[in-house]
């Protein structure tokens, strides 16, 4: 068995989400590691846009098992939404996404608190400041 691993090595924007859906196409498992829902990235695959935040793009493959890693951001809401979407444009997900139990969980509070903050610093105000 081989693995291969997509990392960044600068802040983002750096085409990894490119990278990831080419190479995510020929995998039985893909493995999100770090990150929460502050970025993302649009596939279209088979005609069909998908856009991921949080959730492992290799769920575009109906054979890959998907795992949100411990080093990963998890805002429950939003989480469940991106599920959702991706669900009502006939990706199956059932059994194939998993999240560990150390992943970082973030409140709807969280994100007031970094609201209430950080305003003048105009951060994404997606809850990651007070955590």
């Amino acid at each position: 068995m081989s693995v291969t691993v997509c990392l960044g090595s600068q802040f983002g924007d750096e085409g990894k989400g490119k990278l990831v859906d080419i190479l995510a196409n020929n995998v039985s498992l893909c493995c999100r590691a770090q990150g929460g829902n502050n970025a993302g990235h649009t596939i279209v695959a088979n005609g069909i846009t998908y856009d991921f935040h949080i959730l492992p793009s290799g769920l575009v493959n109906p054979k890959c098992i998907n795992l949100v890693g411990s080093g990963c951001v998890v805002h429950v809401p939003s989480f469940f939404k991106e599920l959702e979407a991706l669900e009502v444009h006939g990706l199956k997900t059932d059994n194939r996404i998993f999240i560990s139990d150390r992943a970082h969980v973030v409140f709807d509070l969280h994100q007031l608190v970094d609201g209430l903050e950080e305003v003048e610093l105009a951060n994404s105000f997606i809850g990651w400041m007070p955590v």
